[in-house]
């Protein structure tokens, strides 16, 4: 595996030559979904970087199976009120860029609208969906951060940041776990959950993938942010106290995370893509654009050299991207517990692992040049 070799392109092609004879995957063309947009993000922004333009094509041709001309998006409704449902919506700031097209803006004005009604606690986090009431899940600072930031950047809606940043710092406040630094998958106000906490609300463990989400989501919010808003540096500062404990529970040998973050080799625990390929894209996004002390960018470059060495395959198909935790989450038969957390079954080439992998490829390759 040559250290020379851009993986963000060799990936992004694997996906793309997986497409049916209408240049449509058959895994980004079914519904709008938070992992399609991931992935559609991933290919897109590679494309913008080497100036090619069959990758801003691909990604437009699946989001335009969903936006329709008067802004309305297939499969989507609005009171379903899910965070998830915000993400494919990170798509439309280049598609307004690039062509100009009505639709999209008016597609971005429809998902901003589901945020401005969208139920809060009692201090204005989000829940994470109408069905998970009272709950904030790290899972959800991803799906609707970065969005609303550059929609307060793009429409001018400076209150759009501050929402942003209470939504950042609320959610670390009541997640944060002081010991360790790191912070639990999700909270419930309401202390109703079978998996919360009977005094902090919080679930049991820190999954790897929850504050991959989280990690990702800071990196991707500050872009946006003014120099001057109030809450910027308070923002950097939990980013840069987030990747010191990190730092602490990464895998001394390999650079890698575990599934589970603190438990290291207890048995059952392994070494997942997901997590690790979010940690190494926001630890070395946040060092390029000055966030993070220079020093995080060793910890990033070990941890890329792992996900390489220990997670990515080649064969005639292409990139092959392995040990990805398939989904995890928190309700009445996920509980939390350690035993759950590795008990979900672990798998290879889920684009809910090889979008990230190509997000991580792209800031390394970023950081090297």
């Amino acid at each position: 595996m040559s250290g020379n070799v851009l993986w963000s392109r060799k990936t992004a092609d694997t996906i793309i030559n997986q497409s049916n004879e209408d240049g449509c995957h058959p895994e980004l063309d079914k519904r709008w979904a938070y992992v399609p947009g991931m992935m559609q993000l991933a290919i897109a922004r590679t494309g913008e970087h080497y100036r090619d333009e069959a990758y801003f094509d691909f990604m437009k041709r699946h989001m335009d199976l969903f936006v329709q001309e008067d802004g309305s998006i297939r499969t989507y409704r609005l009171e379903e009120y899910n965070l998830d449902q915000i993400n494919q919506g990170k798509n439309l700031f280049l598609l307004m860029e690039k062509t100009g097209e009505r639709q999209y803006e008016q597609a971005a004005h429809r998902l901003a609208r589901q945020l401005a009604g969208h139920p809060r606690t009692s201090e204005g986090g989000f829940w994470h969906k109408k069905v998970y009431p009272f709950q904030m899940w790290l899972d959800g600072l991803y799906m609707a951060s970065p969005f609303l930031a550059q929609y307060a950047k793009a429409f001018d809606r400076p209150e759009l940041f501050d929402e942003t940043a209470l939504q950042l710092l609320l959610v670390e406040r009541k997640t944060r776990d002081p010991r360790t630094g790191l912070q639990y998958h999700g909270w419930d106000e309401a202390i109703e959950q079978v998996w919360a906490d009977s005094k902090s609300g919080c679930s049991a463990n820190f999954w790897g993938r929850a504050l991959g989400w989280y990690a990702m989501a800071l990196a991707d919010a500050l872009e946006h942010f003014p120099v001057d808003h109030p809450k910027r540096g308070t923002i950097i500062g939990i980013y840069e106290r987030m990747c010191h404990a990190l730092c602490r529970v990464q895998d001394e040998e390999t650079g890698l995370w575990y599934q589970v973050l603190d438990q290291g080799r207890r048995k059952g625990n392994y070494l997942e893509a997901s997590g690790s390929s979010m940690f190494v894209y926001s630890m070395a996004k946040g060092v390029r654009l000055g966030y993070l002390e220079p020093h995080f960018q060793a910890k990033a470059m070990k941890g890329y050299k792992g996900i390489i060495e220990r997670f990515v395959t080649e064969d005639a198909d292409g990139v092959h991207v392995h040990s990805i935790n398939h989904g995890a989450g928190l309700s009445l038969d996920r509980d939390g517990s350690y035993g759950y957390y590795i008990s979900e079954p672990v798998v290879s080439d889920a684009h809910i692992g090889v979008a990230p992998f190509i997000l991580a490829s792209l800031e390394v390759e970023k950081l090297s040049e």
